[in-house]
C-alpha cells in the first residue's frame, strides 16, 4: 500500500506530514486524546501517519550573536514546559534570598539594640556603685560632680578633635537657649550626688521613681497639658509606693530625701524647658551633640561654685589628711565619671533607635536593675514593707510609661 508524502518545512518545527491516510500509531492516539493543544503546537492534523522510528527534530535559532543550537530530541512542548518551570524556580528564588537578607538585617539590629541596652544597664550599675564608694569616703558632692563633668568634657573634646563625632557649629542664639537646660542639668546631677552621699543607692533611686509625678505637675503648670485619667491612675501607686518605702527605710534622713526630690524637680524642669524654649535644631545638633554641649557648659557653671563652696578637696594632700587612699579614690572617681558619661551617651543612642515609650520602659527596668544590684553589693538591709513599697512605686512607673501616650478621645457634638 503506497502513499504519497509531501514534506513541508515549518518555521519553528519541520515535520513529515503524509496526507489522506488515517493510520495512527497507538502512541500518537494517546497523545492526541490527552491534549489537543499538543496537536496544535506540532501542526499535526488528525489524518496523519506518525512514524515512531523518526525522532522529532527541530532547528532553533538563537540570538543574532550566538551560533545555531545543535539537534534537540526533546519535544518542543516539553522543552517549553521545562524552560517555564526553570524560569519560575529562578523567579521564586529571588524573593527567598531577599527575605533571608531582610531577616538577617532585622536580627542584626535586634542584637545591636540588645547590646546597647546591656551596656546602658551595666554602665549605670558601675556608676552607682563606684560613685557611692567615692561619696562615702570623700564627703564633697560638689567636687565629685565637678570631676564627673570634667572627665566628660575631656572625652567630648578628644572626640571632636579626632573627628570621631562631627563638631557642631553653634550660634549665640542657640547657646542662649541651651543655657537654662545646662543650669538644671547641673543642679540635677549635683542633687543626686548629695542624696547618694546621705542615703543608700536603693533608696535614692526609689525616690527618683517620683520623676513622673513632677513631670505631670510641671507640664500642667507651665505647658497647660492636662493629665489623662490613665496618667493620674498611674501616679497614685508611684506616690504611695515611695511614701511606704520612705517610712520603712533604714538609712532615711531628710537631707538625702530632700536632695533626691530636688533632683526630680530639676531633671523634669529640664524636660519642660526643652519644650518651652524650643531649641532650634539642625543636622549638626542632635541629642548626643546637645548633651555634649550641656556637659561643657555644666563644667563652666560648676567650677566657680565648687571652688567657693568646698574649696579644693581633690588634691592628694587633702585626701590623705582625711584618711583615704589617694590611688583608690582617684581610680574609683575616674571609673565613676567614665561610666556616668558613657551610660548617658548610650541612652541617647538607644533613644535614636526606639520610640520614647520603649525607652521609658527600658529606663524603668534599668532602675529596678540598679536597685537590686546595689542592695546585693552593699548588703543593704531591706524590710518587707520597704520592698513592697519600692515594688509598688516601680510598678506605677512602668504603668505610667505605658499609658502616658494615650490621648483622650475628642468630644463629639
Amino acid at each position: 500500500m503506497q502513499s504519497s508524502a509531501v514534506f513541508s518545512l515549518s518555521p519553528s518545527l519541520p515535520l513529515l506530514k503524509p496526507r489522506r491516510l488515517s493510520l495512527r500509531h497507538p502512541l500518537t492516539t494517546a497523545a492526541s486524546s490527552s491534549s489537543s493543544s499538543n496537536l496544535n503546537d506540532l501542526n499535526v492534523s488528525p489524518n496523519v501517519v506518525s512514524i515512531p522510528s523518526l525522532s522529532r527534530r527541530s532547528w532553533r535559532l538563537a540570538s543574532s550573536d550566538s551560533p545555531l543550537r545543535a539537534w534537540s530530541g526533546v519535544p518542543s512542548s516539553i522543552s517549553r514546559s521545562f524552560d517555564t518551570n526553570r524560569f519560575k524556580t529562578a523567579a521564586t528564588a529571588v524573593p527567598e534570598s531577599a527575605d533571608d537578607g531582610e531577616k538577617s538585617g532585622k536580627l542584626t539590629k535586634m542584637l545591636e539594640l540588645g547590646l546597647l541596652f546591656a551596656m546602658w544597664y551595666l554602665f549605670n550599675i558601675y556608676f552607682n556603685i563606684y560613685n557611692k564608694q567615692v561619696l562615702k569616703a570623700l564627703h564633697a558632692p560638689m567636687t565629685v560632680t565637678l570631676v564627673q563633668f570634667a572627665v566628660g568634657s575631656v572625652l567630648i573634646t578628644v572626640m571632636w578633635a579626632l573627628n570621631l563625632y562631627k563638631r557642631p557649629k553653634i550660634s549665640g542664639a542657640q547657646l542662649a537657649a541651651i543655657l537654662p537646660l545646662a543650669v538644671v542639668h547641673t543642679l540635677g546631677n549635683l542633687f543626686t550626688n548629695m542624696s547618694l552621699g546621705k542615703v543608700s543607692v536603693s533608696f535614692t533611686h526609689t525616690i527618683k521613681a517620683m520623676e513622673p509625678f513632677f513631670s505631670v505637675l510641671l507640664s500642667a503648670m507651665f505647658l497647660g497639658e492636662a493629665p489623662t485619667p490613665w496618667v493620674i491612675g498611674a501616679i497614685i501607686p508611684i506616690v504611695g509606693g515611695v511614701a511606704l518605702a520612705s517610712i520603712s527605710e533604714v538609712s532615711f534622713n531628710w537631707a538625702g530625701f530632700t536632695s533626691a526630690m530636688a533632683s526630680n524637680l530639676t531633671n523634669q524642669s529640664r524636660n519642660v524647658l526643652s519644650k518651652k524654649v524650643m531649641v532650634k535644631k539642625d543636622d549638626s545638633l542632635d541629642n548626643i551633640t546637645l548633651f555634649s554641649i550641656i556637659t561643657l557648659m555644666s563644667l563652666v557653671l560648676m567650677a566657680p561654685v565648687t571652688f567657693f563652696s568646698e574649696g579644693i578637696k581633690f588634691t592628694p594632700s587633702y585626701i590623705q589628711s582625711v584618711g583615704v587612699n589617694v590611688q583608690q579614690i582617684y581610680t574609683k572617681s575616674l571609673i565613676a565619671a567614665l561610666c556616668f558619661h558613657a551610660y548617658q551617651q548610650v541612652s541617647y543612642m538607644i533613644l535614636a533607635r526606639v520610640s520614647p515609650v520603649t525607652h521609658s520602659v527600658g529606663n524603668c527596668v534599668k532602675r529596678v536593675v540598679v536597685i537590686v544590684s546595689s542592695v546585693i553589693f552593699f548588703k543593704t538591709p531591706v524590710s518587707p514593707v520597704n520592698a513592697f513599697g519600692t515594688g509598688i512605686a516601680l510598678a506605677g512607673v512602668f504603668l505610667y510609661s505605658r499609658v502616658k501616650g494615650i490621648k483622650p478621645k475628642p468630644k463629639t457634638a
